[in-house]
């Protein structure tokens, strides 16, 4: 994976996205013990405005241009199916404008705080993400201060409270 992320850097630094963040399943295994995942879903603030669809094309350009190939919806970078997704809500803006850097072996990457997962999570509320949300409430160090805010300002500190009362009865 270190060699994707060395690639996802690279498309950064060309200026092809202003800056990005790992979401997702990959960047849940930054906080938790590992669970499964298929692809690295990498959100990402556009350089420039347009619709979607041009938006990724820059991206994919430069990628199939270094020999990449593409797979359904994702791009394989170095053995690993990655997905763009610019961001699409003032939610993912801000997990991505908050994004904390971490060192995986010896590349500098930026994910999605713990806490913006959450609220991410239960936004989508697919049934892996209630799982996912569980997982990280039981195993990560959380600022519930920070949650709640989030939580807050995007209505979804009522889901979370019905969904702390599901699973954990409070």
């Amino acid at each position: 994976m270190e060699k994707t992320i060395k690639v996802i850097n690279k498309i950064q630094k060309e200026g092809l996205m202003k800056k990005y963040a790992m979401g997702g399943g990959i960047a849940t295994i930054f906080y938790v013990e590992p669970i499964l995942t298929y692809d690295l879903d990498i959100f990402f603030i556009p350089s420039e405005k347009g619709r979607t669809l041009t938006i990724l094309s820059p991206i994919y350009k430069w990628l199939k241009e270094k020999g990449y190939k593409t797979y359904k919806e994702h791009i394989i970078i170095e053995g690993i199916p990655v997905q763009f997704i610019p961001v699409y809500n003032e939610l993912i803006e801000d997990a991505v404008k908050e994004a904390v850097e971490i060192k995986y072996k010896n590349t500098k990457t930026l994910v999605t705080r713990a806490e913006h997962l959450i609220a991410i999570m239960l936004q989508t509320f697919r049934p892996k993400d209630k799982e996912r949300i569980i997982k990280i409430l039981d195993e990560a160090e959380i600022n519930m201060n920070h949650l709640m805010k989030i939580l807050q300002k995007y209505n979804l500190k009522e889901r979370f409270e019905r969904f702390r009362g599901w699973y954990y009865g409070e």
